[in-house]
């Protein structure tokens, strides 16, 4: 007798013999003949009655198929031979006709998904062949039953799935100095200590871009100015050193001499030792000027991931108040207002400013000229972005402003949004730290669901309902995925688990990381706040203040749930406002497929990206900021702010620090301006206008339109997803570039 049945993806499950009465009368119900309730019955008993106790899907099929051809009813036989043959070739027509698209360069949603990724090149070809194959073993074979349900189901979306058997980790932020102090190995070659600064920025570049081949996620540096600013002395030390050779005197006198800053100057006028300072000063910055534009160059050129995409990468740096620190800071700044190449916008790295009172953002600050010079390269660049380091929530006690390692105090962030600061096992920083895996709910499709309440209370509470079993089999997913990253070898990370990850340096490389990992974090997502609130109230947040006192609500609960998350399972979980990119319209589609066209949810390609008031919603961007302001505290796994502005923000950089401003005021955490930004592939010229489509210089018509897509940029829409690109099309702009907030 058959007791258990092995199915396809390896699961084991009672037997149920109403599968095969099901299966005979399709059949015959395809025959002229019809239905034979007998035949059917004696089959099934006959499979039962002579099968082993446990049996595989296909084995239970070919035994039917052996009764039915030993039966008068042939043609039953061929039909349920024909409808077999036919489900195995409906099971591999989705990955054939995935593949296919793949194959012949098709520009559409899968192969589009992530807009600086390639996928046209070979090297790109495989990683997606390599993605589309592995998804479907992780559902069959990694997932709980409840878990995979929600993800068939729409409910539920497991970020970088097909990293998952891997093992791998989302994203770290690189202890950078303890790769330039001691060097490293990461496969066959070995990198000695840096001495100068045009080492350290390569030895940072290679930093980064070998962790990407060993993480899923991106890749950052968290205080690039602090880690680098060393190497400005040491190279200065060098340039007073070639001196000595060339005037055969010892100026040794000159090596620690105070420099309060590194500025090029003009030679004419100086004499003696001044005359020699200042050369050895303008030397000096013209290294870290070539240093940060290789740096730049590199990480814009080097590709990751079998050569198919350059490295995911940020710097975050602002409050190194030394000369050192801030010759670093200029330097990129300036390279990264020139332009890469033929003066194009470099897409990497995201650059992220870290703004403090009392350090770089009121006027008798240190660092207060670099603060004007990080808005003009914004202006012009999209980047640095701003993180703002007074908000509440992004203080540690820890923090001094004459401590030279505060950085460590000082959160960091990646720059798509991704934060890591708080921690219930180690110190609070973001050093040496980074996210482990994250996943997203669909809280728009729980609000559908019940639209059809009349009692607005009872609605609400069926929601809640909803919302509460989805958190919890979302916790029990990512803590799933845990136990499995954590038996994964040190060895297997040569890179991050032996010099990045904060107590990798403890581990032998046959040890498992399990002892380290649960310094990092678990993520729980959302997107489609606002048509979540349109369903529920017929508002969203930036509509009405009841609308947005319900959506403080539930992210207020997802926050508390989470809190108790981590007492319960023993993990650092948070609430992240995910940055969907290739999400953006695949919870959207399959909604509307399922419940229609529903005014103001599921009438356009994409739900709205977390908690944001809708990109198509005209209001000041002052309204916008108010409404999305409290939601930073509660969504400390990760939030971004973004500003839409008109005009030509390069001539007003004063709308830039208007933005930062704002996020100061309304204790906002990290925020960034968005801007056009055209450029001539054949002349260089450039401009602000959204319609064009000609050079008004040269006539030529190979314009290069930069546009930011989450918290990134990307340097040509064709590499968007149709949910972005219909997410494009609607945005509006919040302020007139050349009239401030």
């Amino acid at each position: 007798m058959i007791q258990t049945v092995v199915k396809r993806d390896g699961r084991i499950v009672g037997f149920n013999e109403q599968k095969i009465v099901d299966a005979v009368r399709k059949a015959m119900l395809h025959t002229e003949r019809g239905e034979d309730e007998h035949l059917i019955e004696k089959i099934v008993c006959h499979v039962n009655f002579h099968g082993k106790s446990q049996m595989s899907v296909e084995g239970i099929q070919d035994a039917v198929e052996r009764e039915l051809m030993k039966s008068s009813r042939k043609d039953v036989a061929r039909s349920y031979i024909a409808y077999r043959n036919q489900r195995s070739i409906a099971r591999k027509a989705k990955t054939r006709d995935v593949f296919l698209d793949i194959v012949n360069v098709k520009n559409n949603d899968i192969t589009r998904e992530n807009a600086n990724m390639n996928a046209d090149t070979p090297a790109g070809m495989m990683m997606k062949f390599a993605s589309e194959a592995t998804k479907p073993f992780v559902d069959d074979y990694l997932l709980s039953e409840d878990v995979r349900d929600a993800v068939q189901h729409n409910y539920l979306h497991i970020h970088d799935k097909d990293y998952y058997p891997t093992k791998s980790l989302t994203c770290v932020q690189h202890p950078l100095d303890v790769i330039l102090h001691h060097g490293f190995t990461a496969g066959h070659g070995s990198s000695r200590p840096a001495r100068r600064i045009e080492t350290a920025a390569v030895l940072a570049c290679i930093s980064l871009e070998t962790c990407q081949n060993e993480m899923h996620g991106g890749q950052a540096i968290p205080a690039f100015d602090f880690y680098l600013a060393p190497y400005v002395r040491s190279s200065y030390i060098e340039e007073v050193k070639n001196l000595e050779k060339l005037t055969d005197r010892d100026l040794s006198h000159l090596y620690d001499v105070a420099i309060d800053d590194y500025e090029e100057k003009d030679l004419a006028g100086l004499e003696g030792d001044e005359r020699l300072l200042q050369h050895a000063v303008n030397k000096t910055v013209n290294r870290v000027h070539q240093a940060m534009e290789a740096f730049i160059h590199n990480m814009n050129t080097i590709h990751s991931r079998g050569g198919n995409q350059v490295v995911f990468s940020s710097i975050n740096y602002g409050t190194d108040t030394s000369a050192e620190g801030r010759c670093i800071m200029r330097e990129i700044l300036k390279s990264t207002y020139d332009g890469v190449g033929n003066g194009e916008t470099a897409i990497f790295p995201i650059q992220i400013w870290k703004k403090k009172r009392g350090v770089n953002y009121l006027p008798d600050d240190r660092n207060y000229d670099l603060y004007k010079l990080a808005c003009k390269v914004t202006a012009r660049r999209f980047f640095p972005n701003f993180l703002n380091l007074d908000a509440t929530f992004n203080q540690s006690d820890e923090w001094r402003a004459d401590d030279p390692q505060r950085y460590l105090h000082e959160v960091a962030t990646m720059g798509c949004r991704t934060r890591v600061f708080e921690n219930r096992f180690g110190p609070k920083t973001s050093v040496g730290r980074g996210n482990l895996s994250f996943s997203t709910i669909n809280i728009v499709r729980l609000a559908i669901e019940c639209m059809g309440i009349e009692s607005e209370t009872e609605r609400l509470n069926a929601f809640f309902a909803r919302l509460d079993n989805l958190l919890d089999i979302t916790a029990r997913q990512l803590d799933e995925r845990y136990q499995f990253q954590k038996t994964a070898l040190a060895k297997q990370f040569p890179l991050l688990m032996r010099y990045l990850w904060i107590g990798a340096e403890k581990l032998n490389p046959e040890e498992t990381i399990e002892s380290v990992i649960n310094q990092g974090t678990l993520g729980i997502g959302f997107i489609g706040l606002a048509e979540c609130l349109k369903a529920l109230v017929g508002e969203h947040h930036g509509e009405s203040r009841k609308a947005q006192e319900l959506g403080l609500r539930i992210v207020t609960y997802m926050r508390d749930r989470a809190g108790e998350f981590s007492e319960k399972y023993h993990h650092n979980y948070s609430i992240l406002a995910t940055p969907a990119e290739g999400l953006s319209g695949k919870f959207t589609k399959k909604d509307r497929k399922e419940f229609g066209v529903i005014a103001g949810v599921t009438d356009r390609d994409y739900y709205t990206n977390s908690n944001h008031v809708p990109v198509y919603y005209k209001c000041s961007a002052r309204h916008k900021a108010e409404i999305e302001a409290p939601y930073h505290e509660l969504t400390r796994g990760g939030h971004i702010f973004y500003v839409e502005i008109d005009g030509d923000a390069t001539h007003n950089p004063q709308v830039i620090m208007s933005v930062v401003d704002m996020m100061d005021r309304l204790n906002m955490g990290y925020g960034s301006v968005n801007h056009n930004r055209n450029r001539c592939m054949d002349c260089g010229y450039e401009n602000a206008d959204t319609e064009m489509e000609t050079c008004p210089k040269c006539g030529g018509r190979h314009i290069d339109k930069l546009q930011r897509i989450t918290g990134y940029l990307v340097g040509t829409t064709d590499r968007w997803n149709s949910g972005k690109l219909a997410e494009l099309h609607d945005r509006v702009t919040h302020v007139q570039g050349e009239q401030g907030l």
